[in-house]
């Protein structure tokens, strides 16, 4: 099995790690059946709600840092308050069963670079919050696990807040020379989630960074691989363009026709992954209802959001729609 590229004139061919079609098939298989996963969007920037110095913030919340231009110092500021201590798994979890969905995953560490979980290469995490001494990540785990869901945690490749990144814009460069201690810090986080929580799924997301290549991207899958016998992991991992293992993302829309490899959708409800106080603009349940169905007709999953406020709370609307959408 490998994953081609093009750099100038020149053909590549980079090997990913080596699997028979039916051991691929049988680690692929719940995937192919499940249909419907749940999507939560959750870090410091939910406590914002898209909103910095009273002013509004324009798109998603989760990028607020960058949209608003806050600074690396005045940023982690939001560690001190970070207490989302009505955050309800056994919740969450339960709705996602009864609307029908067969798996879960969450933001363990999005473009911001906090990390939900008690990391041990960074204090930029749950641990130096008023938060620390719970692991919402291993309370998700444990309910899926109570009523059978997979779980799965999604990684940004980008992060704002390491010092090996030179900013906190979508293009952001990594600073000459520290190239190789980001990638050593990103593979031991992951192993390091793998270790922790065993997920059936990783997420990646940030593969348009410039200098991340398709050989790192590979690396890194064929390092995921080595340490999980049964994880499955999406192809922005590497670079989405050429790589398509385990299995292609699609974002805010999906295929017009039949596609022929395992691929999935993800979608809002509203117009944010993020909260976002003053996002109103709900999709209705049979919207969601349609959309599922579509997505599955051409061989998809769909992977719907919410997205927790800062208490830990998902809005009651989404929970509305979900339930009401998993009776049709």
């Amino acid at each position: 099995m490998a994953v081609s590229t093009s750099s100038g004139a020149a053909e590549q061919s980079m090997a990913v790690v080596e699997e028979s079609l039916d051991a691929y098939n049988e680690r692929m298989e719940w995937f192919a059946d499940a249909q419907y996963g749940m999507f939560i969007h959750f870090g410091l920037y939910s406590q914002l709600g898209g909103v910095w110095k009273e002013k509004q913030i324009k798109g998603y919340a989760e990028w607020i840092q960058h949209k608003a231009k806050i600074s690396r110092d005045e940023y982690p500021e939001l560690l001190k308050t970070f207490n989302p201590s009505k955050f309800d798994a056994e919740l969450i979890v339960s709705t996602a069963k009864q609307a029908g969905m067969k798996y879960l995953v969450i933001t363990s560490k999005h473009h911001e670079g906090f990390c939900l979980w008690d990391s041990q290469y960074t204090d930029y995490d749950v641990a130096s919050t008023p938060f620390k001494g719970r692991d919402i990540l291993d309370e998700l785990n444990q309910a899926c696990k109570k009523h059978g869901l997979k779980f799965g945690l999604y990684y940004s490749i980008l992060d704002w807040h390491h010092p090996s990144h030179s900013g906190i814009d979508r293009n952001t460069e990594v600073v000459a020379g520290r190239g190789q201690e980001y990638i050593d810090y990103q593979k031991n986080q992951v192993l390091e989630l793998i270790e922790k929580y065993d997920p059936a799924v990783l997420w990646f997301d940030g593969d348009w960074a410039k200098w991340w290549t398709l050989q790192d991207g590979t690396d890194l899958y064929n390092a995921i691989r080595s340490a999980s016998a049964h994880v499955i992991v999406n192809n922005r991992v590497s670079k989405r363009q050429s790589f398509d293992a385990d299995f292609v993302t699609k974002e805010q829309g999906h295929f017009k026709q039949a596609f022929p490899k395992h691929w999935e959708a993800c979608y809002t409800m509203n117009k944010s992954w993020g909260y976002k106080t003053h996002d109103h603009n709900w999709k209705d349940a049979s919207k969601v209802y349609e959309k599922l169905k579509d997505v599955n007709m051409k061989g998809g999953n769909l992977l719907l959001n919410v997205g927790p406020d800062g208490n830990g709370v998902v809005q009651d609307e989404a929970i509305s729609i979900l339930l009401k959408a998993g009776k049709m």
